[in-house]
């Protein structure tokens, strides 16, 4: 009794490999097989391009959070001033509270910090401003502001002016070495009410954190400066905290509460930014679904192909069947035709995916040039170009979600073939 043939014999791929190459006669046949190899190719292309812009935007996003802003702000529940019967939310103690909070494992800073908003200008030109009252080592421990390839000037200086923002810089027509004004309107307190308070300071620092909304808006003053400035003279408005692992910042929260003392509150990164962060997700989601169903209609054209292959090659089948060639062989011959135009498809979409991560900047910008410019706008979309991030996991979930699909779609038009009587194959041959 003669041996089966193991699977995935050496015979099959060989007939599997005639298939695939049409002749002439069968122009159909080749026509449907690039169809489905482009589609394949096209669509997970499609898929690992959308994943990794999706990975760079959702991490440039958290990058310039966490780098230009607490992970942790420590503040406190308002209580009624006996001096002028408003609530007061200030920190009066909070250089101790601040030692205290550095000691605490894990964390890395801890900044006493004013805040108010006021109206810059230089010249005739205004611009509204958030700003921040931080001591000098303080500044120089946030990563996106202190970083001298995004900035103008020197920061030792700071304590001698302020900082600005690239984008109030642009706003004010500010550089470096000018001196704008600060004006607030609950300024200098007098027997006959509150008059604003316009403060000139030299721009001795200008940077760039890499989120519009951050660099257009944001000046950081001296702490003693701003304290003076806003009327907070020994008190402060929160603590700035920074951990070492940012994602895992709600396992500090009740070793932060205990030590910032009874009054405190807490207000965590994911806490400011977990609407938008939470919205990134379930777009992920759904263009990932969406993607998925490109990725199975381009898998699809197999069908096409396969069902029209085993109709030209009927004549085939039956005469492989006669000289004893099994229903498992047939089917392994045609799911071969298949899954060979599904691999080499995905392969050569992953390939097109990584170099549009890799080389984005560059495609990018010759986009931008043949529009005209103008095709991103900061303004709108929080960061200054389009990021893109190349994970292995979404590389290997883009490869195995196509190979799937394209191995799955190929077992029907296989098994349709293999299931072929061939007697009817022959008949009118």
């Amino acid at each position: 009794m003669a041996a089966t043939p193991a699977p995935f014999a050496p015979f099959e791929w060989m007939i599997a490999w005639r298939y695939l190459r049409a002749r002439r006669a069968e122009g159909g046949v080749s026509t449907m097989t690039w169809i489905s190899l482009i589609g394949i190719t096209l669509a997970v292309f499609a898929l690992i391009a959308t994943l990794s812009v999706r990975s760079g935007f959702r991490a440039e996003f958290v990058d310039t959070i966490l780098g230009a802003n607490a992970h942790v702000t420590v503040y406190q529940i308002g209580e009624v001033s006996a001096d002028t019967g408003r609530i007061d939310r200030t920190i009066a103690d909070y250089e101790a509270k601040a030692e205290a909070l550095r000691a605490v494992d894990g964390v890395t800073r801890a900044a006493p910090l004013v805040r108010g908003q006021v109206m810059a200008n230089l010249r005739s030109r205004n611009a509204g401003v958030q700003v921040y009252g931080m001591n000098a080592a303080d500044l120089a421990g946030l990563p996106r502001i202190a970083d001298p390839e995004t900035s103008q000037g020197d920061i030792s200086r700071f304590e001698q002016g302020v900082a600005i923002g690239s984008g109030v810089a642009q706003e004010l027509g500010a550089q470096v070495g000018d001196r704008i004004k600060l004006i607030s309107p609950n300024g200098v307190r007098t027997a006959f009410g509150t008059s604003p308070r316009i403060n000139a300071y030299e721009v001795t620092y200008i940077f760039s954190a890499g989120r519009y909304d951050i660099d257009r808006v944001r000046v950081y003053l001296p702490l003693t400066e701003a304290q003076s400035f806003f009327n907070r003279e020994g008190v402060v408005d929160e603590i700035e905290v920074m951990v070492d692992n940012p994602e895992g910042v709600d396992g500090y929260s009740r070793t932060l509460l205990q030590t910032a003392g009874e009054r405190a509150q807490l207000w965590t990164w994911r806490d400011a930014s977990g609407g938008f962060l939470r919205a990134l997700e379930v777009e992920d989601n759904v263009m990932f679904i969406i993607l998925s169903i490109l990725v199975l209609i381009a898998a699809m054209n197999i069908v096409s192909g396969l069902i029209m292959l085993v109709k030209n090659k009927g004549r085939d089948i039956g005469i492989l069947r006669t000289m004893g060639l099994t229903e498992g062989s047939v089917l392994r011959v045609f799911f071969i035709c298949g899954a060979f135009t599904g691999i080499i498809g995905t392969a050569m979409g992953v390939i097109l995916g990584c170099l549009f991560a890799i080389y984005i900047d560059p495609l990018f910008s010759f986009v931008n040039y043949v529009m005209g410019g103008g095709v991103w706008d900061p303004s709108i979309r929080g960061i200054y170009a389009l990021p893109a991030q190349l994970n292995a996991s979404d590389v290997l979930s883009a490869v195995a979600l196509s190979l799937g699909l394209s191995f799955v779609v190929t077992i029907f038009p296989a098994r349709r073939a293999a299931r072929m009587n061939p007697v009817e194959a022959l008949r009118y041959e």
